[in-house]
């Protein structure tokens, strides 16, 4: 299809493309950047007031329908003329990944079944990973029969418990009246015990994994048959929960550094034969200059909006490639800005000032008072960018807001 521009020049209108998730930051950046490259986006939310939906960019959004994504994701392709459809959370990926890699002309940007099992079950990623040659953490995955008592012997105190494979794990985990937890931390040898008394009754236990001093550093790269196209690194300042959960300060590295790491993550990426945009995630520990792998990310990650302020467009990078079939190198981003997540950054900030005790990482540094005047100053940073907040495109911020506003008068009446 034939577009004209106001200058008269002649284009010609890419394929759209379909969202699937538009409840949060990640799926709002896709969002934009695809927008923003001149394609037309259909998102696909299961709420109507989704962040994503209220964005300028978001030629058309589309309620969820019930049943699987294979009953109904064919006509919506076939309605809307898609060209590619992309996803944000790993449910999504897993539903997806079940299907053709192409539905008529429409690709389906998604890892398929058997390269997705291998990041998903992080217990694998850190087996091949040791055998590609990158240092790993002392880790067990407990299993009925064995002699717990001797491994709770040999681990590495402190210690930390997560689940190697969570989707297939939390139906197990409700179904019995369990909660599930991100992240545990295990201080000793009775702790340990504790935690494992506590899930005997299903029969299956988190990962339990040294606990690595440092700070977080991901490492992102699109693969394409076994070469990275595209890459970014960035270092979290702040997460949340503060001692260790999704990114809400974050900055770019400069692509000069980590080098020798930044082989490792694409020799690691192409150990595992993976196509797509990842993030290979790190703790760093700057004085001895260890890199220590916790988890590869096959899925957009929460920092995205950081990759995309910085000119790092990964989704983008996937639909050029694949449905344009473009091969010429993506500009190098810049590495002179940081990203914030305000909702949860200043969740963070009142949990340091009020509820410090519920900090359970004994190596957090508590540093309320420098954490305040860099949360003040931040707004005056002219490097401070925002995950939701742009003036280029400021519905999602207002919608967000709305939605924060009624949430704290409901609360208040109840």
């Amino acid at each position: 299809m034939a577009l004209r521009t106001s200058a008269g020049a002649c284009v010609t209108a890419l394929p759209g493309a379909i969202v699937l998730g538009l409840e949060n930051a990640i799926g709002l950046t896709v969002v934009r950047e695809l927008g923003e490259h001149g394609v037309p986006v259909h998102g696909v939310a299961g709420d109507a007031d989704s962040v994503g939906a209220a964005s300028r960019h978001c030629t058309r959004s589309h309620l969820r329908p019930d049943g699987p994504a294979a009953l109904w994701l064919p006509d919506l392709i076939a309605r809307t003329g898609a060209g590619a459809v992309l996803a944000v959370s790993e449910s999504d990926l897993l539903e997806l990944a079940e299907l053709p890699p192409t539905i008529g002309d429409c690709h389906i940007l998604v890892p398929r079944p058997d390269r997705l099992a291998k990041v998903i079950d992080k217990f694998r990623t850190l087996d091949i990973a040791e055998k590609a040659g990158l240092r790993v953490p002392q880790t067990w995955q407990p299993q009925m029969g064995e002699d717990f008592a001797a491994r709770v012997a040999t681990m590495h105190y402190p210690l930390v418990a997560k689940w190697a494979n969570p989707p297939a794990i939390m139906p197990i985990l409700e179904q019995a009246g369990l909660e599930w937890l991100k992240t545990e931390y295990v201080h000793t040898p009775q702790e340990l015990v504790a935690l494992l008394d506590r899930y005997a009754p299903v029969g299956l236990w988190p990962l339990i994994q040294q606990y690595c001093r440092g700070v977080g550093l991901g490492q992102m790269l699109y693969m394409e048959q076994g070469q990275a196209t595209l890459r970014f690194q960035h270092r979290r300042l702040h997460e949340w929960p503060p001692e260790g959960g999704v990114s809400t300060l974050c900055r770019a590295e400069p692509a000069n550094l980590h080098g020798d790491q930044m082989a490792l993550s694409e020799q690691l990426l192409r150990a595992l034969d993976w196509d797509g945009q990842a993030m290979v995630e790190y703790r760093y520990e700057p004085d001895s200059g260890r890199y220590w792998l916790m988890e590869v990310n096959g899925r957009f990650w929460g920092s995205l909006p950081l990759a995309r302020h910085c000119g790092a467009h990964f989704a983008w990078e996937a639909y050029r490639r694949t449905v344009l079939g473009q091969r010429d190198p993506a500009p190098p981003p810049r590495d002179d800005l940081r990203a914030r997540y305000m909702v949860p950054e200043t969740k963070r900030l009142i949990r340091l000032w009020i509820t410090p005790g519920r900090i359970s990482d004994p190596f957090f540094k508590r540093r309320p008072v420098r954490d305040l005047i860099g949360y003040v100053l931040g707004f005056f940073d002219p490097a401070t960018r925002y995950y939701v907040l742009t003036l280029s495109d400021p519905r999602p911020w207002m919608r967000d807001m709305a939605q924060m506003f009624r949430k704290a008068v409901r609360g208040g009446k109840r």
